[in-house]
């Protein structure tokens, strides 16, 4: 693809996102995206956001346990950008109608950096080294693609399918917790609806963080200082709407919940 088409889509789906209104996958519209063309215009589309005034706090993976990748037939881990205006307090109420489309939650650990990790060549015990803390987490992924219907090019091109995200109130050192075996529990209004384990998202959420910093390195990307960064989903995607109530529960971790709006 050429800068011009790339800028284009980037453009389109920032407004999609503006407008909230979704649009046709970028895959059925006759384009040869690559892997990279997609990460281009998400770049595109993330630059639009930072022009509006918003700054870049973190990165997330997506797509990184095989109950997700399922869902979406998608088979491969993806990433995108995190900004100051997605992040909410635990128990804080989210405007998911005025802000989202499509959306789905998802439990997650978070990790907390306090020094930069520089692919290629990153390793888990480089990851446990430069993390200050882990978090629970809520992810509300959303698509502004039609229905969801999604290949890697287009989760990818949409910032990987970013929305809005929560952390809990309690952060605990990496060391303190085995994040291959703690154990998660969601639960939506009341009822226990999902459980997960670490291992649930390539074998570990440290397996996660360093597959990313080892992937951004291609790009002559790092993970700085002080971001936050969102491991994947240890559970399946769970649609929510104005009015639900939501809790995950991780195991010497601590719990994080959302009331939607």
């Amino acid at each position: 693809m050429d800068q011009t088409q790339i800028n284009q889509l980037g453009d389109e789906l920032y407004q999609a996102m503006l407008k909230r209104e979704a649009v046709s996958p970028l895959t059925s519209r006759g384009f040869d995206i690559s892997i990279e063309d997609a990460y281009d215009i998400s770049l595109r589309m993330l630059q639009n956001r930072l022009d509006a005034g918003e700054r870049v706090i973190g990165k997330k993976i997506g797509v990184t346990s095989k109950a997700v990748q399922n869902m979406l037939n998608v088979h491969q881990p993806d990433f995108g950008y995190l900004t100051d205006a997605m992040v909410y307090n635990s128990g804080e109420a989210m405007p998911i109608s005025e802000k989202l489309m499509q959306p789905r939650a998802e439990g997650e650990i978070a990790f907390i950096l306090k020094k930069d990790l520089t692919g290629p060549g990153v390793t888990n015990a480089d990851v446990l080294a430069a993390t200050e803390c882990v978090m629970p987490c809520f992810e509300i992924i959303d698509s502004r693609i039609q229905d969801w219907k999604i290949a890697i090019q287009d989760t990818v091109a949409d910032n990987a399918s970013c929305g809005l995200f929560v952390l809990g109130d309690h952060a605990v050192s990496p060391r303190q917790v085995d994040l291959v075996t703690c154990g998660m529990v969601v639960e939506k209004n009341g009822q226990i609806i999902s459980t997960g384990a670490g291992a649930a998202a390539l074998g570990s959420p440290v397996n996660c963080v360093a597959w990313l910093a080892n992937t951004l390195g291609q790009f002559g990307i790092s993970l700085k200082a002080g971001e936050v960064i969102l491991s994947g989903s240890l559970v399946p995607l769970e649609p929510v709407k104005a009015g639900d109530f939501m809790q995950v529960s991780i195991g010497g971790i601590g719990t994080a919940s959302v009331r939607f709006t």
